[in-house]
C-alpha cells in the first residue's frame, strides 16, 4: 500500500469545503477555503483558527508593576535596586512594564492653599521624592529616568548624588538641571506629589508598608513575598507570551550543566 500523501493546508481546508461545504464554516465566512488562513480576521470569520498554525497571533501583554515607595526607606531601596532595576535590565520592555509612585507613608496638608507634606524619614526624604517625581515629569521617558533614580537609590545619600559624577551626569546630561530644580522649588513639583498621596490613598487594599507591590492591579501578601524573594522568576511566570532568554525561554542558548575548566 502506497503511504498516504500529506496535503498542504489550503488544499486540505479547499477539500472539506467541497465534501462537506457547511462543515465547521461559520455563517459569516465568505471566503473560499483557500483564503480561510489569509489572515487572523478570515480564520476568526470562518472560525478555523485551530487549523491555521502559521498565523501570527496576538502579543501577550506586558506584566504591569506599580511599585508604592519612598526615597529613604531602606527596604524600598533594597527592592529597587537590587530586584527591580536588575529584572528591567534582562527584560524586555514588551514583558515588563513598570510605574513608580515616590510618597509611601507621607502625610499631606492643604495649608493656605498649598500642598504640606511631612515624611516618614524627615524632610530630606520629602526632598528625595519630589527630586525623583520632578525627574520622571522631565524626562518622561522611563529608560531616561529610572537609571538615575537607581544611581540615587543606590548611592549613600539620595537628595546629593543628582548632581555627582554619577546619575544625572552620567546617565542623563541632557537633561536641563534648571527645570528640574524649578519643579522641585515650585508649583509642579508640589503638584506631583499631591498626584502622588492621591494615588497612594487610593490602594485597594490601602498600603500597609513599604515598598508596596501591586502586579497587574492586585496587591496581595504572596505577590508581595515573590516579587520581594525573585522578581524575575515570578514576573517570567506571569508573562504569557513566548519567554525571552532571561527567563529560559526558547531563544535562550542550551548549554550542559556543570563546572567547566
Amino acid at each position: 500500500m502506497a503511504p498516504p500523501v500529506a496535503l498542504p493546508l489550503p488544499a486540505l481546508l479547499a477539500l472539506v469545503a467541497l465534501v462537506a461545504p457547511g462543515l465547521g464554516v461559520a455563517p459569516g465566512c465568505d471566503r473560499p477555503a483557500h483564503l480561510w488562513c489569509s489572515s487572523p480576521e478570515v480564520a476568526a470569520a470562518c472560525q478555523v483558527e485551530s487549523l491555521c498554525p502559521a498565523l501570527p497571533r496576538p502579543a501577550a501583554a506586558p506584566v504591569q508593576l506599580s511599585l508604592y515607595y519612598e526615597s529613604l526607606c531602606p527596604a524600598c531601596r533594597q527592592f529597587l535596586v537590587l530586584e527591580l532595576f536588575p529584572t528591567w535590565l534582562l527584560l524586555p520592555s514588551e514583558v515588563l512594564n513598570i510605574t513608580l509612585v515616590p510618597y509611601g507613608n507621607a502625610q499631606e496638608r492643604n495649608v493656605s492653599g498649598k500642598w504640606n507634606f511631612q515624611c516618614q524619614h524627615g524632610p530630606e526624604e520629602c526632598l528625595g521624592n519630589m527630586i525623583e517625581a520632578c525627574l520622571m515629569h522631565e524626562a518622561k521617558n522611563f529608560s531616561t529616568y529610572f537609571p538615575i533614580i537607581f544611581c540615587l537609590e543606590s548611592g549613600s545619600s539620595v537628595t546629593k548624588n543628582l548632581d555627582a559624577v554619577r546619575c544625572l551626569q552620567v546617565y542623563a546630561p541632557e537633561l536641563d538641571r534648571g527645570r528640574i530644580s524649578a519643579c522641585v522649588q515650585g508649583d509642579v513639583g508640589l503638584a506631583l506629589m499631591h498626584q502622588n498621596a492621591q494615588l497612594t490613598e487610593a490602594l485597594d487594599p490601602p498600603h500597609q508598608y513599604v515598598p508596596w507591590i501591586v502586579i497587574n492591579g492586585k496587591h496581595t501578601d504572596d505577590l508581595q513575598a515573590q516579587a520581594q524573594a525573585s522578581l524575575l522568576g515570578l514576573v517570567c511566570r506571569l508573562y504569557q507570551g513566548e519567554k525571552p532568554e532571561a527567563c529560559g525561554g526558547s531563544k535562550a542558548p542550551r548549554t550542559p550543566s556543570g563546572c567547566r575548566r
